[in-house]
């Protein structure tokens, strides 16, 4: 199918490759979205939104995005922070009381956020638990002991990173990630991005599938090995399956079930770093500060080289982002003061969007910005 949308003039060389990624069948369902000057410059929409082909990709489709959902999981957290509810570095077992255990005692907000916490991956207690469980899961995230002492080791939290933000928020607040995000957050943003996909909103969603043969086996094995041991527990995380079942697009698994549109993720990094934008309306001053500034730069070992981590970002001089399992990602080009969006439902790795962000000269590596 035909690629789709548009192209302001300057911006055709991102219309040519995302067609070729179409009509060489690297895409076979996404879209990408560029924001500049408070305004969308590209929209482009190209293959199906199912793997039958009965589905076109729209401007308004949706699709699971792993990763990329991480910093929405950090801005549901920081506005909590901003309500008073709690403190970015007092130890969240003040809140949390089943979490004060077995050396994680010391555990703050921001060690959770800048993924120090010390539990990249859930315990293999957890193996008994369903996917969806949530309670199951943050028992066995506050039962477990910490893999390394809370701040000291950088280790991105692929699967755990929400349930650990959603054990504090419900101890803190009373209320959870989901119900805090979809109250105080998307709200405040104005974006078609979803913790928990409503049911008129159902019919929107692309299916995700793997684009090797091999299915799950060969990607971890071919493009994502350093994730194999973090994404294991629970099972499921990489099983389409599931990930295509309406039980998960309606869930909150906050640190890769967001569903979301490109357009809908350009537009939320276009006014990322407003000063007047509504992450700032959000957060004020100082916690929109601690948001997008640096807080640990080190080897990471789940991604596997040294990263620069925001309380939710991967950050260099040049952009701001993150990237999903997959190829999805997202950023804001400080180079050129432009948002990009790239979403997939063709899970495989991240060199299509590397060739949108060479034909924007955007210096980025999505290859060390989140499973």
């Amino acid at each position: 199918m035909s690629v789709r949308g548009f192209a302001a003039s300057g911006y055709e060389p991102v219309r040519a490759v995302f067609t070729r990624l179409v009509d060489e069948g690297r895409e076979t369902g996404g879209a990408v979205s560029v924001w500049t000057g408070g305004r969308e410059v590209v929209r482009l929409a190209g293959g199906w939104a199912d793997a039958a082909g009965t589905r076109a990709w729209n401007d308004d489709t949706l699709v699971h995005t792993y990763s990329t959902s991480k910093p929405f999981a950090a801005l549901t957290a920081l506005a909590a922070v901003a309500e008073g509810g709690l403190s970015l570095d007092e130890p969240v077992g003040g809140y949390w009381k089943e979490y004060a255990r077995l050396g994680k005692e010391p555990t703050t907000l921001r060690h959770i956020l800048t993924h120090r916490a010390g539990l990249p991956a859930f315990p293999p207690s957890a193996a008994s638990y369903d996917l969806l469980d949530d309670d199951g899961l943050r028992r066995a995230l506050a039962a477990a002991g910490p893999e390394s002492a809370p701040g000291t080791t950088l280790a991105e939290h692929a699967g755990t990173y929400g349930h650990l933000i959603d054990g504090v928020l419900r101890a803190a607040t009373g209320r959870s990630l989901g119900q805090l995000y979809a109250e105080v957050v998307r709200p405040a943003l104005g974006v078609d991005a979803w913790f928990g996909v409503p049911d008129g909103a159902l019919e929107r969603v692309a299916d995700v599938e793997f684009a090797l043969p091999g299915g799950a086996e060969q990607f971890l094995t071919e493009v994502a090995p350093a994730y194999e041991r973090v994404l294991a527990v629970p099972a499921g995380l990489l099983d389409p399956a599931r990930l295509n079942s309406t039980a998960w697009r309606q869930a909150v698994f906050g640190a890769v079930g967001l569903h979301a549109s490109a357009t809908a993720l350009a537009a939320f990094y276009a006014g990322l770093t407003d000063e007047k934008g509504p992450v700032r309306r959000l957060l004020g001053e100082e916690l929109h500060h601690e948001y997008l500034r640096s807080q640990v730069c080190d080897h990471d070992e789940t991604v596997g080289k040294k990263v620069n981590w925001t309380a939710g970002f991967l950050r260099t001089g040049s952009f701001i982002g993150l990237g999903g399992l997959g190829g999805s990602a997202a950023w804001w080009s400080y180079r050129h003061g432009h948002a990009v969006a790239y979403v997939t439902r063709r899970l495989h790795d991240h060199a299509r969007v590397a060739e949108i962000a060479l034909a924007l000269d955007d210096d980025i590596n999505m290859e060390a910005t989140g499973e």
